[in-house]
């Protein structure tokens, strides 16, 4: 097995082709995949059915039918699958042997559609829309990322109006094979280079040390929205010496219901005296206010005290099934725990601060990939002297921008509610808390948004393939753009969550999409862009000790 496609390799190694009756008939299927939502769903719909429309007609010009599989559904009012019972309807009525497309403008839940396509023979293409109002794009990485840890062959295309070369050339390449090739020349498999031996001896001797010491993962809850992806088996996991604590998520309600009221007045006061400004407003329905915020003070007081009594080095909180129902969201938590400036929280068992002076690596969505990195991440970061805070973002989207210094293609990191205040303008001065949007979180609560500040970065990704762990490892910078730019890219995007103007260094668009196995992306900065470089390095020798299959990606200096 190897993580690592050749030049112009295909997006994952396919066996599906076109045969000769498929290819004959010039038929193919559509599915569109969807949220477990409705109110998301209902949203998003017209632009899916544009979308669709627009695919339609890019495939009658290449001579062939594109038929929609499933029907719209006058009374929910959207025709997406919405549900795993929903998606294996669908696919009970559909030729297996058919060339499929997986058409997304859209988050969606990728376990919806999972059983279907894991019986699927003929040839499969995932297609999003290259938007950043319209999250397809997530939508298809995340799919793609659990379509490979299952060993499912696909390929995949992306456009803004699928009427572009690219677009078009891999369609009637995929449509004339069942496969489509792209450029994946940035890829360098660390078996293969010599990196300088200090940072390659330092690298297996964190690694090593990481494995023997052993740590505990608190997972409140696993398979967020779907991420197939984002569940790491314990027979892969383990080896790294990282263990699972499984937790539900009623235990942290649990204990939120034991947290005082004084206690998370305490926190609030806190967030106040560091000059986060929260956005309030009266209305529970639509706007922040002190009770939700006060919820989620008490959730975060909660959270470190499980931490605690666990031995957990690391946890994630699920949120978006089940305490979405119960409680405000937990982005407020998960940002404030991943920094290492935060509200003293007191130990139930002996009265003293829980992990003074340090952060709680939090993974976001309980994304267990971003787990193991996270935590190796901060450990390491530590031992290099360097600021240890990191995050996972959303690869969102991204355009290229010109003016003010800049000139470069720049990525919108926009993770779906909290980065830790380490990373922004102005710290916690620069942060500020606002409701996050009704549609996906009814019961509210506030963000931790803030603009990432400029400089150097290590961006990585752990993800599974083939039944082995697997980890890509660049660099990159943050880049300031004007106050306009930055804005026009929110209000294309997610106003209230926070951003980073990310560029990565010696990868274009097309094949970081091509790579990438997942929504999410793991970044960190370093002192300097010499330094970013060593601490990949290091880095990827320390992932390689613990047994993943590690690959450069762009331009990362091996001395």
């Amino acid at each position: 097995m190897n993580c690592l496609p050749f030049r112009f390799a295909l997006v994952y190694s396919a066996s599906n082709s076109m045969t000769t009756r498929t290819s004959s008939s010039k038929k193919a299927y559509l599915v569109a995949n969807g949220d477990l939502r409705i109110t998301a769903n209902q949203k998003c719909w017209s632009e899916q059915a544009r979308m669709e429309a627009t695919l339609t007609k890019a495939f009658k010009q290449a001579g062939w039918q594109l038929i929609r599989a499933h029907e719209y559904d006058p009374k929910a009012k959207h025709g997406f699958i919405d549900s795993q019972k929903r998606g294996m309807e669908v696919f009970r009525d559909l030729d297996p042997d058919a060339p499929l497309v997986v058409a997304e403008a859209v988050w969606q839940y990728s376990q919806h559609i999972l059983p279907g396509l894991y019986t699927h023979r003929g040839p499969i293409l995932t297609v999003a829309n290259w938007s950043g109002t319209w999250p397809g794009l997530v939508g298809m990485l995340n799919l793609n990322g659990s379509l490979s840890k299952m060993g499912i062959a696909y390929s995949s295309l992306w456009s803004e109006d699928f009427n572009d070369a690219f677009f078009k050339n891999g369609l009637n390449e995929w449509l004339s094979t069942g496969r489509v090739s792209h450029d994946q020349g940035h890829v360098r498999d660390f078996n293969l280079v010599k990196i300088a031996e200090a940072d390659a001896a330092l690298g297996r001797e964190f690694g090593a040390r990481f494995r023997r010491e052993k740590a505990i993962m608190g997972v409140f809850d696993e398979g967020c929205m779907g991420m197939h992806n984002a569940i790491i088996p314990d027979e892969i996991l383990n080896p790294t010496g990282l263990f699972k604590e499984r937790m539900s998520q009623s235990t942290l309600y649990a204990a939120m219901l034991q947290v005082g009221d004084d206690e998370a007045r305490e926190v609030f006061a806190w967030y106040k005296k560091k000059g986060l400004q929260f956005r309030f407003g009266s209305d529970e329905a639509t706007e922040l206010t002190e009770d939700q915020v006060l919820q989620q003070c008490k959730m975060y007081i909660a959270a470190l005290r499980l931490a605690e009594e666990f031995g957990c080095a690391t946890i994630g909180i699920q949120y978006q099934q089940g305490l979405k129902d119960l409680t405000p969201a937990s982005d407020l938590v998960e940002g404030t725990l991943n920094n290492t400036d935060r509200p003293p929280v007191r130990s139930l068992k002996t009265g003293k601060p829980i992990l003074p002076g340090e952060a709680l690596p939090h993974f976001n969505e309980v994304d267990e990939c971003a787990g193991l990195d996270g935590l190796l991440t901060y450990r390491l970061w530590r031992e290099l002297g360097y600021p240890p805070a990191n995050t996972l973002h959303d690869l969102r989207w991204g355009q290229h921008f010109k003016g003010a210094g800049v000139d470069d293609y720049a990525w919108v990191f926009l993770i779906s509610g909290a980065a830790p205040p380490e990373h922004f303008i102005g710290g916690w001065r620069g942060a500020s808390s606002e409701r996050q949007p009704s549609m996906y979180f009814r019961l509210g609560g506030g963000t931790l948004k803030g603009i990432s500040k400029p400089g150097s970065i290590v961006w990585s990704r752990v993800f599974v393939l083939e039944g082995r762990l697997c980890a890509d490892v660049g660099v990159g910078k943050v880049v300031t753009l004007p106050e306009a730019e930055t804005q026009r890219r929110w209000d294309e995007t997610t106003p209230q969550w926070p951003i980073m103007h990310a560029v990565l260094s010696g990868i274009n668009r097309d094949q970081m999409m091509a790579r990438h196995k997942s929504n999410h992306i793991q970044v960190v900065y370093a002192p300097s862009e010499s330094a970013a470089h060593r601490a990949a390095r290091i880095k990827a020798a320390a992932f390689a000790e613990l047994g993943l299959q590690v690959a450069f990606c762009g331009d990362v200096k091996l001395a």
